[in-house]
């Protein structure tokens, strides 16, 4: 008799693991409240950046390694994955910021202002040197959630907004299963979205600094994602005009050429986080939550859902688990 499974919540995470227990012969149902995936997610304002190597900067180890399997993942489920890297600068009075970077980091090659011009023309007008970060990706988040959702939904997973659960239930509801998981809480994440034809980038790039950091992804035809303030506050539809003014700063300091630039969108939500910034997988009452992934939605998922199916099908204790 075939096993079945019902998700709560079609956000990246929920949709990762309905994939995995979908392709291991569970029959899954998904139920989400807001329908499919839009703005009302985090997951619709993600930069998807793969980008474990530049994680290691702050996160601990383990992100890094699970974050390593991502693009992989991805690519078997259908996404386009840009495999270009990702290059890391820093303004002349924040030199050392680059050094300190590279420091805290692995697989990546320091780049002469010549070497920058052959990788990313247009900043070399502006930095005199930068890292690239050899092995790491990107995807464009929304087209990828919405081409995974309706893959699934054609090979027979049930997507419905309400109903009763049936079998094994996993929650993925982000920060909406604080009602079942205390700890949990919001880091509020505000994001652009502009275009211009004035600066051509074929991967993402970093700007660091110490009070303002800035990561700024292509989208193609000109468009470009900056991203992401990150606020502790669990405040999910209130951009405020600093954190907006911040971002295109910036973008500006990155290259003038971005202060012409049209402005297409301003996001923001809450990324769901615990304690220690660290995703769980986590058994209480009958249920399993898989939460906390923080800022590496598209990361850590591919991982989460891994781990969550040896869990189901084999009994295999997660290495990210935590008691409740």
């Amino acid at each position: 008799m075939t096993q079945t499974v019902t998700i709560l919540g079609s956000g990246v995470v929920g949709l990762t693991v309905a994939a995995e227990l979908h392709g291991r012969g569970y029959a899954v149902t998904v139920i989400d409240p807001n329908g499919a995936p839009g703005p009302h997610g985090c997951s619709w304002w993600a930069g998807g950046m793969l980008a474990a190597d530049c994680e290691g900067e702050v996160a601990e180890p383990v992100v890094v390694r699970l974050g390593r399997e991502a693009a992989e993942w991805w690519q078997s489920a259908g996404a386009e994955i840009t495999y270009n890297g990702s290059v890391v600068v820093a303004l002349g009075r924040d030199r050392q910021e680059l050094d300190r970077f590279a420091r805290r980091t692995e697989n990546h090659k320091l780049l002469s202002r010549s070497d920058l011009a052959e990788v990313e023309p247009f900043l070399a007008e502006r930095f005199d040197r930068a890292l690239l970060m050899t092995q790491e990706a990107h995807l464009n988040p929304r087209p990828t959630l919405l081409a995974l959702r309706s893959r699934l939904a054609a090979e027979g997973v049930s997507f419905v907004q309400s109903g009763e659960e049936h079998g094994q239930a996993i929650d993925c509801r982000g920060l909406a299963a604080q009602d079942s998981l205390p700890e949990l809480r919001g880091v509020k994440g505000e994001m652009v979205i502009i275009r211009t034809n004035d600066v051509q980038l074929d991967r993402p790039v970093r700007l660091l600094h110490p009070r303002f950091p800035l990561y700024i992804v292509p989208r193609g035809d000109g468009v470009f994602m900056l991203g992401a303030t990150q606020i502790e506050s669990g405040e999910r539809t209130r951009a405020t005009v600093r954190s907006v003014v911040e971002l295109l700063n910036a973008a500006y300091a990155l290259h003038p050429a971005f202060g012409e630039a049209e402005l297409l969108e301003i996001g923001v939500d809450a990324r769901p986080a615990f304690p220690d910034n660290l995703p769980r997988i986590t058994g209480k009452d009958g249920t399993i939550y898989v939460n906390g992934l923080f800022r590496h939605g598209y990361l850590l998922a591919p991982a989460m859902a891994r781990m969550v199916g040896e869990l189901v099908i084999d009994g295999k204790t997660p290495e990210i688990w935590h008691e409740a």
